[in-house]
């Protein structure tokens, strides 16, 4: 197998765990509450820590990236988070899993996705948004896969909810270490050695190594400087204030709802939603690379689309009078994600030039996520308020003003012809 193709399958198994043990949490949010005597709103505050913790340290595990050699950042987070998800199935209370998954766990994730995309980045140049959407097809078969089975496990007594943080934060800190081997340097980083062998036989006119590698100042610069940039950022920060929220709430709201157990409610909430999304990822990313060539707005457009036209499935899976109609209206909100999630970093790679990728991925990730970590928090005071309908349809809003925020961001960069990075 080509090395670019193995990379992006070891990666994925990462991206598989990474967001698989995320969805543990919401999967067995009514046993924890239960276990540790949390009101709602209270329980939705580890939701609100693990993304605001995740959100403040992606910039620097962005730039990081950009500095140092981008496998052993997707090592070194795979395993940090992993040993959090691993602690928070023996905590004691509240507090401790606000450390072990809200702020460990958010710290290790942060150094995954900005070194790994921009791995898959800089090995996939003709088939970026494919290699890009495979990658995203790893996020929805963790969270269906790791919530079916968290939702089983939550079931099997008061004290079920730590058996799959144990499980899963095990078998990840374990692929850390098949990472460690199964990944190679980045290129920057073969040329570093190059400029170090390069000053070294010739000290008269050396190259200097810094010179290839972006400061924190330079990447912060080139991203605030950049207008459609900062949009497509609150763009993503509208989606991932409705991701975070609908993964944190939505299986409880299946089972009262509709009466739905514990492990069915885990699955039922993720798995008709992803299977949509796993379809809609696979179009977009197949579509868009087929019209960037001579139409360079279509990530753009692409992104777009998927928000503006998942919002009605959004108010009418809120809103479903039963289990079947629920899961249909999740299904399209799906489709519509997954056309979004496409073209998501394909989008930002267009605007910023590669030497400063994993840093505008990571500056763009702290602004979605520090605003999306309110989501738990809000919605469940919503939820102890009103209902958990009125909290759920609520999320419709945000993905409106977020269509509306990229489209603005579209019109900036592309209005006077303006071309890819």
């Amino acid at each position: 197998m080509h090395y670019k193709w193995r990379a992006l399958a070891l990666l994925w198994v990462a991206f598989f765990l990474q967001q698989g043990t995320r969805q543990i949490f919401g999967a067995t949010l009514t046993s924890i509450q239960g276990s540790l005597g949390a009101s709602a709103a209270a329980i939705g505050a580890v939701a609100t820590v693990f993304t605001f913790a995740y959100g403040l340290s992606v910039p620097f595990a962005g730039v990081a990236a950009d500095l140092f050699n981008r496998k052993w950042m997707v090592v070194s987070g795979v395993f940090v988070f992993c040993l959090g998800i691993f602690a928070s199935g023996f905590i004691a209370s509240l507090g401790f899993l606000v450390v072990s998954y809200g702020i460990l766990n958010g710290f290790g994730q942060s150094f995954y996705y900005p070194s790994a995309t921009s791995i898959i980045g800089e090995l996939h140049k003709e088939t970026r948004a494919t290699a890009l959407s495979i990658l995203q097809m790893g996020l929805y078969a963790g969270i269906i896969g790791v919530s079916a089975a968290s939702g089983w496990l939550a079931e099997s007594g008061a004290e079920g909810w730590r058996v799959p943080f144990k499980v899963f934060g095990g078998i990840g800190i374990l692929w850390a270490v098949v990472l460690a081997f199964g990944l190679r340097g980045n290129s920057s980083d073969r040329i570093d050695k190059i400029d170090r062998i390069s000053k070294t036989d010739n000290p008269v006119n050396p190259v200097n190594p810094v010179q290839n590698k972006p400061t924190l100042k330079e990447a912060f610069k080139v991203f605030v400087g950049n207008p459609s940039a900062l949009l497509l950022a609150g763009g993503l920060g509208m989606m991932i204030y409705v991701d975070v929220g609908f993964k944190t709430w939505m299986p409880s709201h299946l089972s009262e709802s509709f009466g739905v157990a514990k492990g069915s409610a885990a699955l039922n909430a993720v798995l008709w939603h992803y299977i949509g999304a796993f379809v809609g990822v696979t179009l977009g990313g197949r579509i868009s690379d087929r019209l960037a060539k001579t139409r360079p707005s279509v990530r753009m457009e692409t992104n777009i689309a998927g928000l503006a036209l998942a919002v009605p499935f959004i108010v009418w899976m809120a809103y479903a009078p039963s289990l079947l109609l629920c899961g249909v209206a999740m299904a399209l909100f799906g489709v519509f994600r997954g056309v979004y999630d496409s073209n998501l970093m394909a989008s930002l790679f267009d605007l910023i030039p590669q030497r400063y990728h994993a840093s505008g991925a990571g500056l763009m990730l702290s602004c979605a996520f520090v605003f999306g970590s309110t989501s738990p928090v809000v919605l469940g005071l919503v939820k102890d308020a009103f209902s958990s309908t009125a909290a759920l349809a609520s999320l419709a809003a945000f993905y409106l003003v977020g269509a509306v925020v990229i489209f603005v961001a579209r019109q900036l960069k592309f209005q006077n012809g303006a071309t890819q990075c």
